[in-house]
């Protein structure tokens, strides 16, 4: 069996230092999400948190106190005029997603965009025209697009080492029920938008885009959105992928894809740690590791600073189009569901 440590042209590139610049990171938004991403730029060398924004001025004040930001803002207006800051990620509930990113562009300013980019496909069509006409950088904040092992994946299936993939599985479930934005339909809440995103953009790298029909089963909340969800995808070759989420159950998040000489065994398709190839004989023939990380956001963060250091409006990894194509593909299903936010 082969054990391999992966080093891949992307992970050099994510992973090491690119510029004599240090790039100047503002947040939006202050819990859980927006602490990891000032715990990543943290310990980045060519990066930092410099400034944090929240529409309570002492929230933002105790965030940048902890995180040791420069700069403490009471309004995400403020952040965006700071001209210092080079980059704004967007931390908070998806409902917010739109109105604040469309603000950050109309004052000129870059956007890595937390997932899912917006409430609906309508409101990521108009912000991405915006970004356009505007000529602003913008892109989708779907860290599993940027991860090493999951380019990795993509390389081995392009090489045949499974030989034909024919099937794949993907699971993604954790006890979220509890929390406001999963469970309030105006802060387009439910699993797909949290979780099952990322089922579907595992999917989307392992089998591509070329999708015949959609069926699927769903389980809604109380409040009216989806708990959980059984979603297949029958593609135009042949090939089909099921993809379970919950917001009750605490699964084992893996993804299978298997082929006529064997399967693909990714072990966390929320944040790939290894993967494993294992032939027709149900033999291990090579593993492959994860490099060393910090927390996994410094691949989407070194891959924006990338794109602007080259003058592009998106990012290779996340295009434009696929953002799109993911977010009209979760609205059908919400329109088959029967879940609808305000917004829509």
């Amino acid at each position: 069996m082969q054990t391999v440590n992966f080093y891949s042209f992307a992970e050099i590139i994510h992973t090491k230092p690119i510029h004599m610049k240090q790039f100047n990171i503002g947040i939006i938004g202050c819990g859980h999400i927006a602490e990891k991403m000032a715990d990543t730029l943290r310990q980045m060398e060519d990066a930092c948190c410099y400034a944090v924004a929240s529409r309570s001025q002492e929230k933002a004040a105790a965030f940048a106190r902890k995180w040791k930001a420069e700069k403490a803002y009471g309004s995400y207006e403020q952040l965006a005029d700071d001209p210092a800051v080079d980059l704004i990620y967007i931390a908070t509930p998806h409902s917010l997603h739109y109105e604040q990113a469309r603000m950050c562009i109309e004052k000129g300013k870059p956007v890595l965009c937390e997932k899912a980019f917006t409430a609906n496909a309508r409101q990521a069509e108009a912000l991405l025209r915006l970004a356009k006409d505007k000529q602003v950088f913008i892109t989708e904040a779907i860290w599993t697009r940027y991860l090493p092992l999951s380019l990795k994946m993509q390389e081995l299936l392009a090489q045949g080492a499974i030989g034909t993939p024919h099937t794949l599985t993907a699971n993604l479930s954790y006890p979220i029920a509890d929390k406001e934005r999963i469970i309030r339909p105006e802060l387009a809440g439910g699993a797909l938008l949290d979780i099952g995103i990322y089922t579907l953009n595992f999917a989307a790298m392992a089998f591509g885009t070329e999708i015949e029909s959609v069926h699927s089963v769903c389980q809604k909340t109380p409040t009216g959105v989806d708990a959980q969800e059984s979603i297949t995808l029958l593609y135009k070759d042949g090939r089909m992928a099921s993809l379970q989420s919950s917001i009750y159950a605490k699964s084992d998040r893996m993804g299978i894809v298997a082929g006529d000489k064997g399967h693909l065994i990714v072990d966390n398709i929320n944040c790939p740690e290894t993967l494993r190839i294992v032939d027709s004989q149900y033999q291990t023939t090579a593993v492959y590791q994860a490099p060393p990380k910090i927390t996994g956001f410094e691949y989407q963060v070194r891959a924006c600073m990338e794109a602007l250091s080259h003058g592009w409006l998106e990012s290779p990894y996340m295009p434009h189009q696929e953002t799109l194509r993911i977010m009209r593909q979760m609205d059908a299903l919400r329109k088959e569901w029967g879940v609808c936010y305000p917004c829509d």
